[in-house]
């Protein structure tokens, strides 16, 4: 079956070589990229990657990632680049890519796993020359220009947000603000941003006579004699695009949409102050010196926390094809933190098969030993202790519990008697004697008990961490999941799916620990207690033939 699905795969292979060539044998992975643009095809337009532990395995890239390379769907195009952020430790990437032709549909690879690769990220070439790009990842100074021209701002007293739209970005109070310098507007003019107003009224920016408010949440726009409302209010806490643009006439989008539009508008050639007057958080500012299109503003609404636009696809390796497995897209999945929990659980279940093969064996010789020794016992008519001065015998009996009892109960008739035979009629022993002897043979059986209970609660532990630990793994594998996934902003079932899945990996490496041990603990648990049953019933049967054998 599987030489069928590998010849169907080579297959498929020879009349898809675009697909499945690969760019460079260096790298040993690679994830396709699929970008889905309903609103028609555009050129040079940024797009957002975002990698976290429900979609990327950081584990087969380089720490640094200086091995990630974007290529295009011919498999030989390198595409430039600018990494925003990445975390190994907590699985966190975002990846800007340039595409220099976004279709309705349009493949491209990523590629990693090779060791000695430097760094080919490139912020510069990743955005046009007409533009400036803010992401706001400081954690202190002023904003920095990610584009070409290092239009950095000029001052900000805005306070910077850790986890935002996408990594860092910039909260108002209303009285804050940040200043950017001047972009070369002479054809045209663009304004993208991504908001989370917190209220619903307030000044969202103003350069020269270009000024866009809020107003009941509605977006209000005035640019010369251009005025514009838009016919859609925003809503209170929640992330919106906003989209301005100037060149014959001042046109407003709102999330990827068309909101409104007036002739009249007038070029803004000075310095763009943000945020005065307005309360709630800002990120991925983007101004350029051209009037983008409809297209270009519908692409940047569709990288939001609802859009579609990203689907990575599985892992591939050089090896040949993609890896399908569930488990293996599971495993590729989890945390650090859920290997450290599978790790211990891993450790609880040897324990415990350990101890109950171990027990298992001990009891299976001691119940099989103690049978042989009640039938040699058995036949004792007048000399109690005469299995243990018979030669041979003691090594015979090594395993039974029941031997090393009458072992305790002959050798307190040898300190009585120097001849054990019970026919001499000097032979008597007082009731005094019978309750001391009963005492020393209790106490045998006390350590016998502990003998055979020994390490049992090894399993209890088992049965009842087991679990636990599992859902502790599982618990903060969620949570870990839950906040990579908010700090790329990538809300989506394919991005939750993996990593809860995986996290749920830890709770099954629990129960799966718990159950064969419940089983194992009843099993011999029954066992043992059978055992001890008879050691009882020895103790008063050997106390009884004393008292028949002994007194007079």
């Amino acid at each position: 079956m599987r030489f069928f699905a590998s010849l169907l795969a080579f297959a498929l292979g020879t009349f898809s070589l675009s697909s499945h060539a690969w760019w460079n044998e260096e790298w040993t992975g690679r994830k396709k990229i699929t970008l889905t643009n309903p609103a028609g095809e555009v050129a040079d337009v940024p797009v957002l990657i975002r990698l976290h532990t429900g979609n990327f395995d950081f584990f087969s890239a380089n720490d640094n990632a200086s091995d990630l390379r974007l290529v295009a769907d011919d498999d030989k195009t390198e595409l430039k680049f600018h990494i925003e952020k990445w975390d190994a430790v907590n699985q966190l990437g975002l990846v800007w890519v340039n595409v220099p032709k976004l279709s309705p549909q349009t493949e491209i690879f990523l590629y990693f796993g090779n060791e000695n690769a430097t760094s080919a990220a490139n912020p510069k070439a990743t955005y046009d020359a007409a533009s400036a790009v803010y992401h706001f990842a400081e954690p202190g100074g002023n904003p920095q220009d990610s584009g070409p021209n290092s239009l950095h701002a000029v001052q900000s007293s805005a306070s910077y947000v850790a986890a935002s739209f996408s990594n860092g970005g910039v909260g108002f109070d209303g009285s804050q603000s940040v200043t950017l310098p001047a972009v070369n507007a002479s054809t045209g003019y663009s304004f993208s941003v991504w908001i989370k107003p917190s209220s619903l009224d307030g000044t969202l920016l103003q350069s020269d006579g270009l000024t866009v408010s809020l107003e009941g949440g509605l977006v209000k726009a005035n640019s010369g004699k251009a005025n514009v409302v838009s016919n859609t209010p925003l809503s209170a806490g929640q992330w919106h695009h906003l989209g301005i643009t100037v060149s014959d006439a001042l046109r407003v989008y709102v999330n990827g949409k068309p909101a409104g539009e007036a002739p009249g508008a007038v070029l803004p050639t000075g310095s763009m102050t943000l945020g005065s007057g307005f309360k709630g958080e800002m990120d991925e500012v983007h101004v350029s010196g051209v009037a983008r299109g409809a297209e270009w503003m519908a692409v940047q609404a569709a990288q939001g926390p609802d859009g579609q636009l990203v689907t990575l696809g599985e892992e591939e390796t050089a090896e040949g094809g993609a890896e399908v497995s569930h488990m293996g897209v599971i495993l590729k999945s989890l945390t650090l933190d859920g290997w450290i929990a599978i790790g211990v659980l891993a450790v609880m279940l040897l324990i415990a098969i350990w101890v109950m093969y171990s027990k298992a064996v001990y009891i299976y010789r001691v119940d099989k030993s103690n049978s042989r020794f009640m039938g040699k016992f058995r036949e004792l008519s007048t000399d109690l202790a005469m299995i243990d001065k018979a030669k041979g015998l003691a090594n015979e009996f090594e395993h039974s519990s029941l031997y090393r009892i009458y072992h305790i109960g002959a050798l307190e008739l040898a300190h009585r008697f120097n001849d054990t035979d019970a026919t001499r009629l000097d032979r008597s022993l007082s009731p005094q004697s019978l309750d001391a002897i009963r005492a020393t043979l209790d106490s045998g059986l006390v350590e016998e008990i502990q003998r055979m209970n020994k390490f049992m609660v090894l399993l209890t532990i088992a049965i009842s961490g087991g679990p636990f630990i599992g859902l502790l793994g599982t618990v903060m594998g969620v949570m870990i999941t839950f906040a990579a996934i908010a700090a790329a902003g990538d809300v989506n079932v394919n991005a939750i799916a993996p990593g809860i899945a995986a996290a749920l990996m830890a709770t099954v490496a629990g129960m799966s620990v718990a159950i064969p041990s419940l089983f194992g603990y009843n099993y011999l648990a029954s066992r043992i207690k059978s055992i001890v049953s008879q050691m009882h019933i020895f103790v008063d049967e050997f106390v009884t033939k004393l008292a028949e054998n002994y007194t007079r």
